[in-house]
């Protein structure tokens, strides 16, 4: 097991109050995995695998307030910043959101390579400018680019940049938010077989957030699906696409076109995510949900396991039906 996170919970302070934008969430990565995290704007995603790489405080000012995230057999919550920097972009790495952004527009790619390898290891100048020229080969760019600035450099090119310096010390797990978010879908398919090429061959394993319902059914191994800061389902991407049990993951693959087979209605999702500074009592979802019953208002649903996934809802929960006869006949 590679990545093990337990009961996680972090919290924003805001001018409303406290926020918790990831409630409970427990999930399990092994080595050389592909693992997609998907939801509606707003559920969590993205504050999730900034928590998960410890990168949470200003400017995003939120804080873990509990549970555990066990990285290679290290709880990641305990570890002060000093241990934090042996384990950054040596054993895992990020890449941001939204590469024009993520990159310091008046640097070099160069330069910005230099400074992550001073900053984690003792490589001399000409060992930095040996691993830069291979990383960038790695994803598919002449060094000569080395010497560029972001803005010369085509959008799928920058963030193909910030792949390489995230694979600068080969690390167990790459965790990427939106990746392909600013990519037209000829460039996000490009970059996403090469990413999953470059994963096989260099048996890293990969944290990806994305809208982008395709994306997950092609490339990753493991879906989690969130909503409202919880775990609305997970398991296996191919059963969770086959056979989704959740009716909130049903809605949102019912909201995603497909170009192959007959044409189908697409159906859009009621309604608005809750606010999460005061979230509904009973399940998250039930204010928006076509299915849902009395006990589903009142009581929070447990997640439960469900031919080895998971899944948090009232319909797939025994002891939850046998107080709700209602629900049961649904």
């Amino acid at each position: 097991m590679l990545l093990d996170v337990a009961n996680l919970r972090v919290r924003y302070r805001t001018s409303k109050g406290p926020v918790r934008a990831v409630d409970g969430i427990d999930l399990t990565l092994e080595k050389s995995q592909v693992f997609g995290v998907v939801g509606e704007s707003g559920c969590g995603k993205s504050t999730l695998v900034y928590a998960i790489a410890r990168l949470l405080g200003p400017p995003f000012s939120g804080e873990i307030i509990g549970g555990q995230i066990m990285f290679q057999g290290r709880d990641m919550v305990t570890l002060a910043e000093r241990q934090l920097r042996h384990v950054r972009w040596r054993e895992f790495s990020v890449v941001m959101q939204s590469a024009m952004n993520a990159l310091n527009p008046v640097l070099t790619i160069a330069a910005q390579m230099r400074d992550a390898c001073k900053a984690h290891s003792t490589m001399s100048d000409r060992e930095i400018e040996e691993r830069s020229r291979e990383v960038l080969r790695l994803v598919s760019i002449d060094p000569i680019h080395l010497h560029s600035y972001p803005h010369q450099l085509s959008g799928g090119m920058r963030q193909r940049a910030m792949i390489a310096m995230a694979l600068l010390f080969t690390p167990d797990l790459v965790i990427m938010d939106e990746p392909t978010s600013a990519l037209d879908v000829v460039a996000q398919r490009s970059l996403m077989m090469q990413i999953k090429e470059l994963q096989q061959r260099l048996g890293f394993a990969v944290v990806f957030v994305t809208h982008d319902m395709s994306l997950v059914s092609h490339f990753s191994d493991r879906l989690l699906v969130m909503y409202a800061g919880q775990v609305a389902e997970f398991g296996d991407t191919r059963r969770v696409f086959d056979t989704p049990r959740h009716p909130y993951t049903r809605a949102l693959l019912e909201a995603f076109p497909s170009i192959r087979g007959p044409k189908t209605h697409l159906l859009g999702i009621p309604g608005s995510p809750p606010d999460l500074a005061r979230p509904p009592s009973g399940c998250r979802f039930s204010p928006r949900c076509p299915v849902a019953r009395p006990t589903c208002h009142a009581t929070p649903p447990r997640l439960v396991e469900v031919e080895s996934d998971l899944v948090r809802c009232v319909l797939y929960d025994d002891a939850a039906l046998e107080r709700d006869p209602v629900a049961a006949e649904s």
